[in-house]
């Protein structure tokens, strides 16, 4: 026994973790699920940050694989949650035509009974577990304890003060800031701290189960923030922070998250679990006013690739391919048949007909890449797009679309009358697809975009 491995026992069993956890390369994988909230395609630096960088989120990259072509199923927070929990369209739900989710809808939900993510890995022994962001709607119609989770801390809704852990800059609404289960608490500390720390305690819980750990910052979401900016945290009374923020701002928000999840990476291999566990890393949407989506265009809010393609790594030692780079296409419902098909009971033998498919064998490369059919709607400037392959048809406001996407990542080169016939075949395909969701109404619509960002449209 060398020294260092004598070392990482030691680590293990002070921290409660029998050595079999490590050692039985035969069991369930633990996963750790990390979400980051309004990142810009080329955020982090192996997708090409110029001005930063995030050692990190590189090296998850270097010892997995990086996704070009990985999606969030919409341009904003809550929808594309949940996708990320029901592995479904989030237009199937009432809840998932709020966009965004207002703090005031305090009595939308889930349907009662509608399994989660967390509800199949849990169904499958796991311990699970929320730190971070929820806002797949609030107290006192739900929680995160009624969809699949052992475990939460964070807020309940689509943003919070990096200081005061609150949404509400006044201090009127008593449903606002962090919970732990179902009772509000107070921590101290920027908050990207704080949800590392705990995240680092959850893992750390001595248990002989497999853990499933969703860990959703929300960074680097406004306020625009970072770890220096107590001071100016006070002074806010627009938590929307339309007056804030610089790109020197962004960088300290970035460099923060980066390091935050690498003291959670870290964790992992002092308990000497790191190849025992999935490890997945990307974004809910596409970044925000400092974000970088080079080379795409578009932001949040739109369905122009800068608003839905996002930042994508999975790692697996000696499962998936160490510091390869995919070219599969991957949106955020297909995390949770992906995922579990690692376990012993995959969401699929527990009954899940999501919309979500499972791309497992796709990423270990025991099968090439396959092409995908994958939709999406905003109600904002009327909005609805499709990627069928390497096409792309889009719909803004009364304009309409053709793109190959293969060629022309940037949404440059319109092709609907060069291609007439595959842009009006994917047109029918849009037309029939939104038939089959929920339909919109003034009232699904808890918030107008266009208020809070005038100057964008």
């Amino acid at each position: 026994m060398t020294r260092r491995t004598a070392l990482k026992g030691a680590v293990a069993s002070l921290a409660g973790i029998p050595q079999a956890r490590a050692a039985d390369r035969g069991r369930q994988p633990n996963v750790l699920f990390i979400l980051a909230d309004d990142l810009g395609y080329a955020d982090v630096s192996c997708y090409g940050a110029r001005d930063y960088e995030t050692p990190a989120i590189d090296a998850l990259a270097a010892t997995g694989t990086k996704l070009t072509q990985g999606y969030a199923n919409s341009p904003v927070c809550s929808p594309s949650r949940i996708a990320l929990a029901t592995g479904c369209y989030p237009h199937r739900f009432k809840l998932g035509l709020e966009e965004p989710l207002s703090p005031r809808l305090k009595t939308l939900s889930l349907p009662s009974g509608q399994p989660t993510i967390a509800t199949y890995f849990r169904n499958a022994g796991y311990r699970t577990g929320l730190i971070g962001k929820w806002h797949v709607g609030a107290l006192p119609a739900n929680s995160p304890l009624d969809f699949g989770y052992d475990f939460f801390l964070g807020p309940m809704h689509g943003g919070a003060d990096y200081f005061s852990h609150r949404i509400d800059v006044k201090g009127n609404d008593p449903a606002d800031g962090l919970y732990l289960g179902r009772q509000r608490v107070k921590r101290s500390g920027y908050l990207t701290d704080v949800f590392a720390d705990e995240a680092i305690r959850f893992v750390r819980e001595p248990t002989v189960r497999p853990f499933f750990l969703s860990l959703h910052f929300t960074a680097p979401h406004w306020p625009w923030e970072g770890p220096g900016d107590a001071d100016r945290s006070r002074e806010i009374t627009n938590i929307i922070d339309l007056d804030g923020g610089s790109l020197k701002t962004y960088m300290a928000m970035m460099t923060a998250l980066d390091a935050a999840i690498g003291r959670v990476l870290g964790a992992l291999d002092d308990l000497d679990i790191t190849r025992d566990t999935i490890v997945v890393f990307t974004s809910d949407n596409g970044g925000e006013r400092f974000s970088d989506m080079w080379p795409l265009t578009g932001v949040k809010g739109e369905l122009l690739e800068g608003g839905i393609r996002v930042p994508l790594v999975v790692r697996w030692p000696g499962r998936i391919p160490a510091g390869a780079t995919s070219e599969q296409v991957m949106a955020s419902f297909d995390f949770l048949p992906t995922l579990s098909a690692a376990t012993r009971r995959p969401a699929t033998e527990q009954g899940y007909l999501g919309d979500g498919i499972d791309l497992l064998p796709i990423l270990t490369g025991e099968r090439g890449p396959v092409d995908r059919t994958l939709f999406w709607r905003y109600k904002t400037a009327n909005q609805i797009a499709a990627r069928v392959g390497k096409w792309k048809y889009l719909h803004i406001e009364e304009r309409e679309y053709l793109f190959d996407l293969e060629n022309d990542p940037r949404e440059r080169v319109q092709l609907r009358h060069k291609h007439s016939a595959t842009f009006n075949s994917i047109r029918g395909m849009c037309a029939e697809w939104d038939k089959s969701m929920l339909p919109y109404s003034d009232s699904n619509y808890s918030e107008n975009v266009k208020d809070i960002y005038p100057d964008r449209y």
